[in-house]
């Protein structure tokens, strides 16, 4: 009876969870499918309301790839932008919350918490705010309409909370590991590369892929910090469609499909990581 009551308890849970799971999931998807559709679809049918066009085509796919209307004149040099500024903020976001993770709560360092809580407080000022103040120091130190202005924002904006991240998943580490190798005689950079960097793995993924994703869909700062067309990024690019009395939507949702693969491919080949490294420290043992 018990093991009943067991088996008929797990299956109402489950239950409970495809209830709210499946509404969720299909409000997340049904604006993918759209733009999936729009892609697909002529000019003329783009509007239709059909829920599959009489005559799909991958003629807009084609004319990104061409570069075939003028709003994509630079798309594969804006795309190859979004690409390096994506990356470089991810590895350079990843190289500074790792080290300072590491002096906070490994080395103990005097005054880490403070600035730690310090620029956590950065965060109660919607990011929109401090665009203005991003852009008049940018453009005091001579950096605007350089891909380095908008790589030095997004990491700016990103290390306060991996810097969080990394210290609560570095907090859950035996301390007698440190004391293990301190005793063998290594140094603080030892203890570093061979004891605390092959434990934190999963949360570097996680925190570098976040800043990489955030860097990658940004345009406030973007648009604001980068001028010259092709030194834009093309999350700014696609904006130049909205700005035409007699916008082309199914050439920009099918650019729009183009520009989302490259983080979903990375999102699903590490998303085991950013599971457990997002969560790491979240729930004490």
């Amino acid at each position: 009876m018990l093991k009943m009551n067991k088996t008929f308890k797990a299956v109402s849970n489950e239950a409970k969870l495809l209830l709210i799971g499946i509404p969720v999931f299909l409000w997340t998807m049904i604006p993918v499918y759209h733009m999936f559709l729009f892609a697909i679809s002529s000019k003329d049918s783009a509007t239709s309301g059909r829920l599959w066009p009489k005559d799909p085509t991958l003629k807009n796919f084609e004319t990104v790839f061409t570069q075939g209307h003028f709003y994509l004149n630079h798309f594969w040099q804006q795309l190859g932008n979004s690409f390096i500024i994506a990356l470089s903020v991810g590895f350079i976001t990843l190289f500074v919350s790792t080290l300072a993770a590491f002096a906070i709560s490994r080395l103990k360092v005097r005054g880490g918490r403070a600035v730690l809580n310090l620029a956590l407080f950065t965060y109660f000022i919607p990011a929109a705010f401090l665009a203005v103040p991003m852009y008049k120091t940018m453009a005091n130190y001579g950096l605007l309409n350089n891909h380095w202005s908008l790589i030095l924002a997004m990491v700016t904006i990103a290390s306060p909370y991996c810097i969080w991240v990394l210290k609560q998943a570095s907090d859950k580490l035996p301390f007698e590991l440190d004391e293990a190798a301190r005793m063998d005689g290594a140094t603080p950079l030892q203890l570093f590369r061979l004891v605390y960097l092959p434990l934190m793995v999963p949360s570097m993924v996680a925190v570098g892929i976040y800043a990489l994703l955030l860097a990658w869909n940004e345009y406030l700062y973007a648009f604001l910090l980068l001028s010259k067309e092709s030194d834009l990024t093309l999350a700014v690019a696609l904006g130049n469609f909205l700005g035409s009395d007699d916008s082309p939507w199914e050439v920009l949702m099918a650019t729009g499909c183009v520009y989302a693969l490259p983080p979903a491919a990375i999102y699903y080949v590490f998303k085991r990581y950013m599971v457990s490294g997002l969560t790491a420290g979240a729930v004490k043992s």
